[in-house]
């Protein structure tokens, strides 16, 4: 079993966010600074909502050691706001149900083969081919194509000449087709995709037949719909989404109302820990980002200077 960070706390809790497994059990860390009170619930459990309480720690993080809790287990957090009583899917989940389901302990250890030693291409020598997932090799009048079925037709795109494939999001989102910017839990792969081990097993085929693998996130907005993250501690300001979105007109987007709220550092770092995921878990080689100017700007006139975000 590998550790998802590789350190510890003063505490002996692996150092990370979300659900860490480890020899001993599973590490659980939660931001949520307006809860009174935090628990993870799940299969190891009987998914009892009082069994595993977390403890407070510094800037509204919760963090707990849950012995019985292993990969496989899927699990629930429990947050307390006054009155309020909310069952939240993590926000680090990385595996879960469905995009409105629970998270599922996920276990980061993969054989990465002859795969692993690969090397990109110079950038002048890149051919880049755009893949949707779904739609690639799939049956028609079927469901969805999966990760399984895009290895199968690989060797057709090296003779091509392709390079490095572009993934068009593949992260967890509502039903089963999509294009994939409408990402329900940024740090999970998309079931009907067949998950987590499945993309890496796609990153692994592509690698040792010589093709990059880089990858589309959407980091201007989030949801909107089927969305765990939305007021997820129970505090908000009016319709707004709460802690991890801005809670005023800077959250419009043509998207939905739910544009992450780039001042906050525990926002920030949710980003930047999702990018660093996908370069050192999954070992993809670059990282396309969705609409930049809708991170860089209120409105999306990057000649207006008024409309700069913080």
């Amino acid at each position: 079993m590998a550790h998802q960070d590789g350190g510890k706390t003063d505490k002996g809790r692996l150092k990370g966010m979300g659900a860490l497994p480890h020899e001993g059990g599973t590490t659980f860390r939660v931001w949520a600074p307006h809860a009174d009170s935090v628990s993870v619930t799940g299969s190891f459990n009987d998914c009892s909502p009082e069994a595993d309480p977390l403890s407070s720690e510094q800037d509204g993080y919760w963090a707990g050691d849950v012995d019985e809790a292993r990969p496989g287990d899927g699990y629930t957090y429990q947050i307390v706001n006054g009155d309020q009583t909310l069952e939240k899917i993590d926000p680090y989940a990385r595996q879960a149900t469905r995009s409105d389901g629970i998270g599922v302990i996920h276990d980061p250890a993969f054989d990465w083969g002859e795969g692993d030693a690969f090397a990109m291409a110079p950038q002048n020598e890149l051919v880049i081919y755009e893949m949707h997932v779904g739609t690639f090799h799939d049956e028609p009048g079927g469901g969805p194509g999966d990760f399984s079925s895009a290895i199968e037709k690989l060797p057709y795109l090296q003779d091509l000449g392709i390079t490095a494939v572009e993934v068009m999001p593949p992260m967890e989102f509502p039903g089963g087709f999509s294009w994939g910017y409408n990402p329900s839990l940024p740090f999970s792969i998309e079931s009907s995709y067949g998950g987590p081990d499945a993309f890496k097993a796609f990153v692994r085929a592509a690698h040792e037949q010589g093709m990059a693998v880089l990858l589309d996130v959407v980091y201007n907005h989030f949801g909107p719909m089927d969305l765990g993250l939305w007021r997820f501690d129970g505090w908000h300001k009016g319709d707004w989404g709460g802690i991890y979105f801005y809670n005023d007109e800077r959250a419009r987007t043509p998207w939905g109302d739910t544009r992450p709220d780039y001042g906050r550092d525990p926002v920030r770092r949710y980003i930047r820990d999702n990018a660093l995921m996908w370069l050192t878990e999954y070992h993809v080689d670059g990282l396309r980002w969705d609409m930049t100017l809708y991170i860089r700007t209120v409105d999306g006139d990057p000649g207006d200077a008024t409309g700069e975000l913080p």
